[in-house]
């Protein structure tokens, strides 16, 4: 059965949206009109304007839903949302203002109106959506709008699956159990696809995720046949998700054979270009406006290290090319050049390197610093030279970490990781670098690559600035 809440929640949208954009351009009339002493060169009765806008503000919410703002899988994305919520405005901005421009009659009172009316339009989308948003999940606490869900497979997958759904309160879904799972008591496990039908056979089930295919196959024909048959959702999660994530092409192979080319990152073609200009124009910009500080650093560096003003280190780039990365110095003269292992070692306390790892490549008061070294590591200007790396093509402002020869043969995925750039700062720094562990942090950078977007360097970005205002990144 379907979940009939999701209809609403859609329609919601749309009537919402619509009503957003109605109150929009009326309130531009009213601050250009009504409450202005200007005088306007078209003297358009409210009733007339307010009645064209109606007319053309479906047009405006085709354009919405041709971008996906009633899709489940951009609607539940706050950035991707409001990112495309610009774009729509923008979009139909541009529709309506080419319309006035082919209408014999015009249709605003003065050129003001529709750039008032595109700031309000914005301004109260993304007010309106906020409101849904945190409408709908109000609605999940008290059980209502919650999709049900059956888990079949006895995987990894289907355990992470389940954990990740298991607080229904936020994730808006509720685990009925897994088939084939005889792990787990949490939630309920079956032996198999008809014993879990006959015991949720009173639960309203809205969707089926399968994490494995059997060896019988009509088992997986049954279990399709089933979420067809009922109209119900089913999803299949491939056992090598590696295959399906990143950039996916469908094409006809040999005129007849239908194939799928996977690539290793979604950074391919124009986003490559588009990318590397961004990097040479905000990079170069930024470069500029902070080099009277980098200065100032480099004098203070000078004086406190008692050694090079510059760190240099060999890294590794997009296809294994290695380049010099360059940072203050930080590090105590008698340790420059060494691994943390072998500074830990030299200075007889090698047990702390294993503490240092163990702590997401951190330690407090590590004794390699100076109280000079700890500020500048804790406010990230050590790494402002990275601007140079940046504007040469090293590295972009955005992507994974960089990597040292060295841990080459200790990450896993390392040659997925090397399909982009390093960055100067990524998806794993902005995600709590020092709060989640080693692994999540290389799987955030996989993700990173295999998912790439402009918009998502956008946002990695601003919450870069955010976390440096915070004072929580590298300490």
């Amino acid at each position: 059965m379907k979940n009939s809440l999701s209809f609403i929640y859609n329609l919601c949208l749309v009537v919402g949206d619509f009503l957003a954009l109605v109150a929009a351009f009326i309130g531009a009339y009213l601050l250009r009109v009504t409450f202005s002493d200007n005088p306007f060169p078209h003297a358009i009765p409210a009733e007339t304007y307010v009645g064209i806008f109606l007319t053309l503000l479906p047009f405006w919410i085709l354009i919405f839903a041709l971008l996906g703002l009633y899709n489940t899988s951009i609607y539940e994305k706050r950035f991707s949302e409001f990112g495309r919520l610009a774009v729509g405005s923008f979009i139909g901005f541009l529709f309506v203002i080419f319309w006035n421009f082919v209408s014999v009659d015009p249709i605003f009172p003065a050129k003001l109106v529709p750039v008032y009316g595109l700031i309000l339009a914005f301004l109260f989308l993304v007010l309106f959506r906020t409101i849904a948003r945190a409408t709908r999940t109000m609605l999940f606490r008290y059980n209502i709008g919650i999709t049900h869900v059956l888990i079949v497979g006895n995987t990894q997958m289907a355990a992470e699956l389940a954990d990740s759904l298991s607080d229904s309160r936020r994730s808006g879904y509720h685990v009925l159990g897994i088939v084939g799972d005889k792990r787990r008591a949490i939630p309920a496990n079956f032996g198999s696809f008809e014993e879990a039908l006959e015991i949720i056979k009173d639960q309203p089930l809205h969707g089926i995720i399968q994490t494995e295919l059997y060896a019988d196959e009509t088992k997986n024909q049954e279990i399709l046949e089933y979420a067809q048959t009922h109209h119900i959702s089913y999803r299949f999660v491939p056992g090598n998700t590696e295959l399906f994530v990143g950039n996916i092409d469908v094409e006809l192979f040999r005129s007849s054979v239908p194939v799928i080319n996977v690539h290793q990152t979604a950074l391919l073609g124009w986003g490559r270009v588009v990318k590397r200009l961004f990097d040479l124009v905000v990079g170069g910009l930024v470069l500029i406006i902070v080099s009277p500080l980098m200065l100032l650093i480099a004098i203070a560096t000078a004086i406190n290290t008692r050694g090079g003003v510059f760190f240099r280190q060999t890294r590794l780039t997009r296809f294994n090319q290695e380049f010099q990365v360059f940072k203050f110095q930080t590090v105590k003269k008698q340790f420059n050049g060494l691994t943390p292992e072998e500074a830990f070692a030299k200075m007889g306390r090698p047990e702390l390197s294993q503490l240092y790892r163990d702590n997401g490549d951190y330690l407090p008061n590590d004794p390699r610093y100076g109280r000079f070294s700890r500020f500048i590591r804790a406010t990230s200007l050590d790494e402002l030279p990275q601007l140079f790396n940046v504007v040469r093509g090293d590295i972009s402002l955005v992507g994974p970490r960089a990597l040292i020869p060295q841990e080459l043969a200790i990450y896993n995925k390392r040659h997925a990781i090397l399909s982009v750039k390093s960055g100067l700062t990524g998806l794993a720094q902005v995600s709590g670098r020092r709060n989640i562990p080693f692994e999540e942090r290389r799987k955030l950078d996989l993700y990173y690559v295999q998912n790439w977007s402009f918009w998502l360097d956008i946002i990695i970005l601003f919450k870069t600035i955010r976390i440096l205002i915070d004072r929580t990144g590298a300490k």
